[in-house]
């Protein structure tokens, strides 16, 4: 294999073999080649881009350059959901629960927060002893004997994937439709899945901001994951506003606590999580309709079953055995808490979900750069929906702060961000589409 004559087939616009493709990948992940052909590599593909016998090729190679997990002797299907990641979006810690207590094993493989979105790990992290990532025999023996662990990639799961992506981080090809879907389809091909479903965000807060660039991504997700073998579908899912009521780590953790309790009902939070668990169950054949589905995953949220689980799964995997019984023994809150009330009447018609998602960030719930430390504290909760009427002096939010300025700057920058109308504003669909 001659790294830059593959490198100058792609650049003069050639479909690549399989075998091609497969070689180039191996040198990557045995550390074959300079960064200078791995750039170059990535942005030939950027500029040509690749048919989808090539997308599926490049995401099997990269998942192959690592440990490929084997789910053998658990019987039952193994499912998974993924998100492309927005604002105030724990619903993968209701999910994985409320699937197991269901009949499927979920062997979720998630991570931390990217740009102004949050990140499944971070929220868990604030939980004292919670093990993002416990070895493979104990990963295994969780979803067996749980039904379903939540944790991070680890560096032996497609490991060219993280060679690949540290050079496009740098040279402005991270925005290319193939390389982003065998990024985020190689780690679950690795991870053994059976099925899958996609949460493809669409709005402010979401990385795709127009329905046919979260459609086109969609569609190469979902087809290249079915030509590995993973029977996936996509939901495309609204993203103007936060999903959940609150926006950070403790706070999300807290929301993700009473969902389970069964006190979000009615909510746009709900109507997704029970839409990607129809989804799941659809899909893994343990059900024959969506309205079937639906019913049996909020029989799992009301039986308390789905909450059982997630607080077995915490306790697995290193957490409190009490912690759904005594949250506030160890989710340590802020110092500050802040209402943000109500400058005028009228109604909520307008946010910006990425603002909302940098104020998080400011408060320290998120990282600017890989390093940084991030104050699980903070955040926001209590906030309202687009469409709620409210009255001058009631409350919009609450901010999370670890001091006065930071809660002051909050309160300002929330308010700025809000845009109250005079009529009420026409309500959005969170489900917008599925692929």
């Amino acid at each position: 294999m001659i790294p830059q004559e593959i490198i100058r087939q792609k650049r003069n616009g050639s479909v690549l073999s399989a075998a091609d493709i497969d070689a180039f990948i191996g040198a990557l992940g045995r550390g074959e080649l300079a960064e200078s052909q791995i750039g170059a590599f990535a942005m030939a593909v950027w500029f040509r881009g690749m048919t989808r016998e090539e997308t599926v090729a490049l995401t099997l190679a990269m998942a192959r350059s690592g440990d490929m997990l084997s789910w053998k002797g658990i019987d039952k299907p193994i499912a998974d959901k993924h998100s492309t990641g927005g604002v105030g979006d724990n619903v993968s810690l209701m999910l994985a629960p409320i699937a197991a207590a269901c009949g499927l094993a979920v062997p979720m493989i998630s991570g931390r927060g990217l740009g102004h979105t949050g990140g499944t790990l971070d929220k868990l992290e604030s939980i004292p002893g919670y093990g993002i990532i416990p070895d493979a025999a104990s990963f295994r023996k969780v979803v067996d004997e749980v039904g379903c662990a939540i944790i991070g990639q680890t560096g032996a799961l497609a490991p060219a994937d993280g060679k690949l992506y540290a050079v496009r981080d740098v040279t402005a090809t991270v925005d290319s439709a193939p390389l982003i879907t065998a990024s985020i389809l190689s780690k679950k091909l690795a991870a053994g899945l059976e099925t899958l479903v996609l949460d493809v965000k669409i709005g402010s807060g979401a990385f795709m901001t127009s329905q046919e660039e979260a459609e086109t991504l969609a569609r190469s997700l979902v087809e290249v994951a079915n030509g590995g073998g993973v029977k996936t579908s996509a939901l495309i899912t609204d993203m103007n506003q936060p999903l959940a009521d609150a926006a950070g780590n403790v706070v999300e953790l807290q929301n993700c606590l009473e969902f389970l309790r069964g006190h979000k009902g009615g909510t746009r939070l709900e109507a997704v999580v029970l839409a990607f668990a129809a989804e799941m169950l659809v899909q893994a054949g343990l059900c024959a309709s969506a309205v079937e589905a639906e019913a049996k995953a909020r029989e799992a949220l009301a039986s308390g079953r789905a909450a059982e689980i997630f607080g077995r799964m915490v306790h697995a995997l290193g957490g409190p055995a009490d912690l759904m019984e005594h949250p506030e023994r160890y989710l340590v809150t802020a110092p500050v808490q802040k209402p943000i009330l109500a400058a005028t009447d009228g109604w909520l018609g307008a946010c910006d979900a990425r603002a909302i998602g940098m104020s998080v960030i400011d408060l320290g719930a998120g990282r600017r750069r890989p390093q940084d430390k991030i104050d699980h504290r903070v955040g926001f909760s209590h906030i309202l929906p687009l469409g709620s009427k409210v009255s001058k002096g009631d409350r919009i939010a609450t901010v999370h702060a670890a001091d006065e300025a930071g809660a002051d700057k909050a309160v300002a920058d929330i308010l700025a961000n809000y845009r109250l109308v005079d009529a009420a504003p026409a309500a959005s669909p969170v489900i917008i589409s599925r692929i």
